[in-house]
Formats: structure tokens, C-alpha cells, sequence
């Protein structure tokens, strides 16, 4: 299986995994070590290193799921994700990097459905028994402005 092909099935099934569920699923789709950093298109530009979510391995990302479901308080809402084709940067035998524009709306329990946030997806895939999985993901958001209710990974 292609590249391409492998990185678009890793993204339907990671945007699934959030918007549908269930959940306990989403780090599944990184590597033990990964990288996971959620932050602002200008703090990126700058090359600040904090981030608004900040995971260095696949244990954090399964904390932060632990503690959504069990500890934090917050409105009931869900998302629903929308991605650009994927441009493949760099491909390699064992991985790629990509980059992939995204749409995410927020539907809250029986309130609007609003814009919740735009950006890129910069990704780095290991290609591991025909399946693509993140070792590096980077989500930029186009806006500086981020909503207090980033409970939800993005």
C-alpha cells in the first residue's frame, strides 16, 4: 500500500476515533513515543514550544482521555472533523511527513453547531505492518484566539 493511501486511512480513522468514538481509541493512532503538541499558527511561527496541549509519549495522550471521562467538568459537546487531501512533504520506505488542512465544527449538547477551530495537521508517520502511525503530530491552529473548551483533542 501506497503512502498516500496509508496516511488518508490513518486520518479517516483518527478524526472517527474523536468525532464518533469511541474515544479510548484515539492513542491508538500514535507510536509509544509520540509527540502530540496542540498550538497557535503565530506561536509556531516564533518557535515558541509550549502548547496549549503538550504530550511527549502515548501514556500522556492516554491520561488525558482518562481524565476527560472521569475527572474534568465540562458543557457536553462533540466535534466534527473536516481534512484536506494530505500533501506528502517527505516519503520514505519506513514513514512520511505530511501536512494536512482541517475544519473542526463543535455541536454542543442541544446548542448550535459553530466553527471551533482551522488549521494544519504537521505530521510525522512510521509505517508499521502496513498501517500509518503518528510519531510527531503538530496541531497548528490558524487562530490565536482558542476557546476555553479544548477538552476534546483536536
Amino acid at each position: 500500500m501506497d503512502a498516500f493511501t496509508m496516511i488518508n486511512r490513518a486520518q479517516g480513522s483518527y478524526v472517527r476515533a474523536i468525532d464518533d468514538g469511541p474515544i479510548d481509541e484515539w492513542p491508538d493512532h500514535f507510536t509509544d513515543d509520540a509527540f502530540y503538541k496542540v498550538t497557535t499558527a503565530d506561536n509556531h511561527r516564533r518557535g515558541l514550544p509550549a502548547g496549549l496541549i503538550w504530550a511527549n509519549n502515548k501514556a500522556m495522550l492516554k491520561d488525558r482521555i482518562s481524565a476527560l471521562k472521569e475527572a474534568n467538568i465540562y458543557e457536553p459537546h462533540s466535534y466534527r472533523h473536516l481534512l484536506g487531501q494530505p500533501a506528502l512533504l517527505d516519503e520514505r520506505a519506513d514513514g512520511a511527513t505530511s501536512e494536512t488542512s482541517f475544519l473542526v465544527a463543535r455541536i454542543t449538547g442541544d446548542g448550535p453547531t459553530d466553527l471551533f477551530a482551522s488549521g494544519r495537521y504537521l505530521d510525522e508517520y512510521v509505517f508499521t505492518d502496513g498501517k500509518a502511525l503518528l510519531a510527531k503530530r503538530v496541531v497548528v491552529c490558524d487562530s490565536s484566539r482558542i476557546d476555553t473548551l479544548l477538552v476534546l483533542p483536536l
